[in-house]
């Protein structure tokens, strides 16, 4: 949610149904602040940014100074391997947060990319820690947030180290099906913005084999698959898929 500083005049209910559709609502919204911190944590988003379609939102190695919350669009954060590889360590769509990596290192230890035109609002986290002083709602729903990053990197690491390649893909495509949910799109048919290849880096599977699991998943109708395009027509066979595992938070 984006304020201007010098429309204090504006009628704050407009301030506040403008959140519901923000994807800053994670950060206000459900911590319940009231009309005037609306407006304090709006003065602190400095400005909209738009990255386009393989640009960059920051590089591994740059300062941090910001966090990004991402308005509209989908990217992809990555590490360079010492062969050259790019590994993809996560997705992140609409309403969530980028730049957590760099918070104690003070260097993003990550690129993040975008695998569509998208638009982020900057956070600067000088700010952000100020304000947090005098909400402290605000700070105790920052700390859920960045526990909810740890619980999913943990969740990776099982799906990496436990779990069959149509185990991964499965737990993979439930993680995104409730996340869009989450956003009030469908579960059960959305459109990937990311490559065979990427998922395979995501989920430390081939291409060749991210291919077969895709293709025996609708061999047996639990999805049809369109190129980019998935439609789960059997979320609780898919979820079977995942034996006894949980997907990725």
């Amino acid at each position: 949610m984006l304020i201007d500083t010098s429309l204090h005049h504006l009628d704050i209910s407009h301030i506040r149904s403008s959140c519901a559709t923000c994807s800053l609502r994670e950060l206000c919204l459900p911590v319940g602040l009231n009309d005037q911190e609306i407006q304090v944590l709006g003065d602190v988003v400095s400005h909209k940014r738009k990255i386009q379609r393989g640009g960059y939102l920051h590089r591994s190695g740059s300062q941090f100074q910001s966090l990004f919350a991402i308005r509209s669009g989908f990217l992809k954060t990555c590490v360079l391997e010492e062969d050259g590889r790019q590994q993809v360590t996560g997705f992140h769509m609409t309403g969530e947060l980028l730049g957590l990596d760099a918070i104690s290192t003070d260097t993003h230890t990550c690129d993040a990319i975008a695998l569509e035109d998208s638009e982020v609002c900057e956070i600067p986290f000088a700010k952000l820690e100020e304000i947090s002083r005098t909400i402290p709602s605000l700070m105790r729903h920052f700390h859920k947030i960045m526990s909810r990053e740890i619980v999913r990197d943990h969740g990776v690491m099982l799906l990496l180290g436990s779990m069959k390649a149509e185990e991964r893909l499965a737990s993979f495509l439930l993680n995104l099906s409730r996340r869009f949910l989450m956003r009030g799109y469908s579960e059960s048919e959305f459109n990937l913005r990311m490559t065979r290849e990427e998922i395979g880096s995501y989920l430390g599977l081939k291409l060749e084999t991210v291919s077969r699991a895709f293709s025996k998943l609708q061999d047996e109708n639990i999805i049809t698959v369109d190129n980019k395009h998935i439609q789960i027509n059997d979320i609780a066979r898919l979820r079977l898929k995942m034996g006894n595992s949980s997907c990725i938070t």
